[in-house]
């Protein structure tokens, strides 16, 4: 039995906290909303995020960042990615000995271009930190809550590292394959939700099947273009955190970016779903960051580029699409290493 801090209360800290619970393992788990977290340790439940799930009475809530790592051996990171670095300067200034730090969050810093694993490297100074292991794959928390089959990828450069992860986390509803390219799952799991957003947007323009199966194929010939060029292995992205994430997310209404997408179809602004959504919606900081890595790269994006411009260039939906099919032509298989 270990003592994990899961640090971020939504949905997917949550649903991974009940996983590594029904392993028997003692998780502390952190998050700022007061009510929240005195609910989580009364009641044994987070109406909020995973409605009527009851949370095993192994996982214990703190407000407090220095009380949830306090003793513990790994801490798992499950927050937006633009809140990471904040949380990792409060966890570096209060850790004490050194633990493996594992990140469940799928996103790019915009600016920086940091993968969230790189933002960890940057903010967690090594005497402190063992080693930085990626947890990803086709996974809705509604689903993992529930304890229905799950599978997902555990990467770490260090492969025993990535290993210790499959530990703490396989049971018999959730089960965790390992992986040594880093770079490859963190893209993977990053860019699908950019794919999603673009899968939403064609079922609220009215769009069928076909499209979507366009774009999703597509999507995944740019995701790997990206990712093959920033150094990942090619076979990751027919696997779980690539062809696997992608099929989960933009195929369902569990899915938060589908769920702008299709909004943003349905004609409301960026700001106007944001708001509706009221959670983070991670494909919209993702999409500026995946624009500005392949400009940096010279990678060619289509997708990518048509929704950067829709979400920050008020560019029409329908007309995207109409200058997607407007490309000039090609060939897919040459198309898809170039």
């Amino acid at each position: 039995m270990a003592q994990i801090a899961v640090v971020g209360a939504g949905s997917w800290g949550s649903a991974l906290s009940i996983v590594l619970a029904d392993n028997n393992h003692h998780v502390k788990l952190w998050g700022r909303d007061e009510k929240q977290i005195q609910e989580i340790n009364e009641r044994h439940t987070n109406e909020k995020y995973l409605p009527n799930i009851n949370l095993p009475e192994n996982i214990k809530g703190f407000t407090r960042i220095k009380d949830a790592i306090e003793g513990v051996e790994a801490v798992l990171i499950v927050v937006p990615t633009k809140a990471i670095r904040n949380v990792l300067v409060e966890i570096r200034q209060n850790l004490k000995s050194p633990v493996t730090f594992i990140h469940a969050s799928k996103g790019i810093e915009p600016d920086s271009l940091k993968r969230i694993s790189e933002m960890i490297e940057e903010e967690i100074p090594q005497i402190i930190r063992k080693s930085v292991v990626v947890l990803s794959g086709p996974s809705h928390a509604e689903e993992v809550s529930l304890r229905q089959p799950t599978t997902v990828t555990s990467s770490s450069i260090q492969i025993s590292e990535a290993e210790y992860v499959q530990n703490l986390f396989m049971n018999r509803h959730f089960r965790v394959y390992t992986n040594p390219d880093l770079i490859g799952v963190e893209i993977g799991g990053a860019l699908k939700n950019i794919i999603a957003l673009g899968a939403g947007l064609t079922n609220g323009l009215g769009f069928g099947d076909n499209a979507k199966a366009a774009l999703m194929t597509r999507g995944l010939a740019e995701i790997a273009r990206l990712g093959i060029k920033l150094g990942a292995n090619p076979l990751t992205f027919a696997g779980l955190s690539g062809l696997g994430d992608l099929i989960v997310t933009c195929t369902s209404v569990h899915s938060r970016n589908w769920r702008a997408g299709n909004l943003l179809g349905k004609g409301k602004t960026l700001e106007e779903v944001l708001t509706n959504m009221g959670m983070a919606v991670e494909g919209v900081r993702t999409t500026k960051a995946a624009f500005q890595l392949a400009k940096r790269e010279g990678v060619e994006m289509p997708i990518t580029s048509v929704l950067y411009d829709v979400l920050f260039n008020e560019k029409n939906p329908q007309m995207a699409v109409e200058e997607l099919m407007g490309r000039v032509k090609t060939h897919e298989v040459e198309d898809l290493s170039l």
